[in-house]
């Protein structure tokens, strides 16, 4: 039997409590768990200041996930902390509603010492181009980049060069790839009679490649991504507003009307946070993050990523901190997240996780070994925890990792639901900056650059065998007196001058 303290807590649970006694603003997570009881005197918190050193929710499907992020998003709303959320089953926009109380959540606020009460917070609503409910979110072709465009795009590392061999020349020549449209047009051109001789000096750009490239492109249209680039582009920090009454805005970007396509919304949120990182000033350490960015389903981005890709997240997690910008990666087990992220988190939450098949006991084994020693047999408590119960450790204020906790999490204040159509419908009609990106505007690019440049079109000779099959490949070929013209005309603009991130995204001119 346990020994116990003065206050009859047994003393294996003062000690952790102990390590959760922080002197500064923080957040309340739950109550911790010790031999099946729940303790509400020993409150399980992570610092305010330490939001910036990322962190991992993980846990098998219905352990509570979701309601851990909406529970953290609220409390840093109300410290004046902006989140970013996405949203993909579509039920987190509750948290811009009151919550509703019932029997489960009395039991729930009582057993860890919560005072619960109703708030809802300021929300903006997102959609990807405008598909589904929100605001529509865009991105030009040339800033989300050759890198991330040949992630979604599922191209080879050759294919990828040449797709950045394209970005090239699009920039040295004024050939703004604003969509789709405009780097199909760039990449007929390059791989015509006329083109071809473009890109001697700096390397050549196969027929077969620009097919695949091509190919990659139309079957991506096809799905309904072209939606999501072109003009206007979003402001990245419109996400890091405060509302008129000082709590932070929390942002949620609505997925479910795109779920089929998890390789574009996972590569998406990766842009943004890469635009971020462009835009931010180096701000070191704060009392408080900026922005908490939450990035659910995290896997999708990791799957089938190249070692430049995973090498290029790393560097951005680990950099963008200093920004003062909190990532916290949402998945099912922390072997999801590549160890040399994984290390870059500082702050855990695990909920429980399954252990039916051989796979999932090695998975079990291999979380326990990312934890700090501790007092629990972990392997049993973390197939034992149940819904809305999750094994802690975070950072403490002086940056060491706390004692490793078995907590009951709080409930939320905020609807545990989606709200209904309508209010969501009229959110996002009423609020300021669906004026700004509602309408999509299609200005004049690289694909109006070139087709002006090819009018009138001159008799076009045979085509090849291999143009027959990809007839697409000749509808930029253009005369080379008309070429030269075009290039007099952009070689007199001062070209347009971009700085690359390490995701090869531009900057753009605000």
């Amino acid at each position: 039997m346990s020994e116990s303290t003065a206050s009859g807590m047994p003393v294996e649970a003062a000690a952790i409590a102990g390590g959760y006694a922080f002197t500064g603003p923080a957040l309340d997570l739950g109550a911790l768990l010790w031999d099946g009881v729940c303790l509400p005197g020993a409150q399980i918190r992570i610092p305010l200041a330490m939001l910036n050193r990322h962190g991992l929710v993980a846990g098998a499907t219905g352990t509570g996930k979701t309601k851990t992020l909406q529970l953290i998003a609220e409390q840093l709303s109300a410290q004046g902390v902006p989140v970013f959320l996405a949203d993909i089953k579509g039920d987190v926009s509750g948290i811009s509603a009151p919550g509703e109380e019932n029997e489960k959540v009395r039991e729930r606020a009582a057993a860890v010492g919560q005072e619960w009460a109703a708030t809802g917070h300021p929300c903006e609503f997102y959609a990807l181009g405008g598909i589904g409910p929100g605001i529509p979110l865009r991105a030009t072709v040339t800033s989300f980049g050759p890198v991330l465009l040949s992630k979604v795009l599922q191209l080879n590392q050759t294919q990828e060069q040449s797709l950045g061999l394209i970005f090239h020349y699009a920039d040295a020549k004024g050939l703004e790839l604003v969509d789709l449209k405009d780097l199909r047009a760039v990449v007929a051109f390059l791989t015509s009679d006329v083109g071809k001789p473009e890109l001697k000096g700096i390397g050549g750009l196969s027929t077969v490649t620009a097919g695949v490239i091509l190919r990659a492109l139309t079957a991506f249209e096809q799905q309904g991504a072209g939606e999501f680039f072109g003009e206007p582009e979003f402001d990245t920090s419109e996400l890091m507003r405060q509302a008129p009454d000082g709590r932070g805005l929390v942002s949620v970007l609505e997925l479910a009307a795109v779920q089929r396509n998890p390789q574009l919304f996972s590569t998406f949120l990766m842009w943004l946070l890469a635009d971020l990182f462009h835009d931010l000033p180096e701000v070191g350490d704060l009392d408080r993050p900026k922005l908490v960015f939450f990035f659910d389903e995290a896997h999708l981005l990791f799957n089938g990523a190249s070692k430049a890709f995973l090498e290029s997240i790393t560097q951005t997690v680990r950099l963008i901190r200093s920004k003062g910008v909190g990532v916290f990666f949402v998945t099912q087990t922390p072997k999801d997240v590549p160890s040399d992220v994984l290390a870059q988190l500082g702050n855990r939450v695990q909920h429980a996780l399954r252990a039916f098949t051989p796979d999932d006991a090695k998975a079990l084994k291999a979380t326990v070994k990312t934890f700090p020693n501790s007092p629990y047999d972990l392997e049993e408590v973390l197939t034992a925890l149940g819904t809305g119960e999750a094994v802690i450790t975070v950072l403490s204020e002086k940056g060491a990792p706390t004692p490793v906790a078995a907590t009951r999490l709080r409930a939320p204040q905020s609807l545990m639901g989606p709200v209904g159509e309508e209010a969501l419908e009229r959110a996002v009609k009423s609020s300021l900056l669906y004026g700004r990106y509602a309408e999509a505007v299609d200005r004049e690019s690289a694909y109006e650059k070139l087709q002006v440049a090819a009018a009138p079109v001159p008799q076009a000779a045979p085509a090849s065998a291999a143009e027959k099959d990809d007839p697409s490949l000749i509808e930029q070929v253009v005369g080379s007196g008309m070429f030269r013209s075009l290039a007099r005309s952009i070689g007199t603009q001062l070209g347009r001058e971009i700085s690359r991130s390490i995701f090869g995204t531009s900057r753009r001119r605000r």
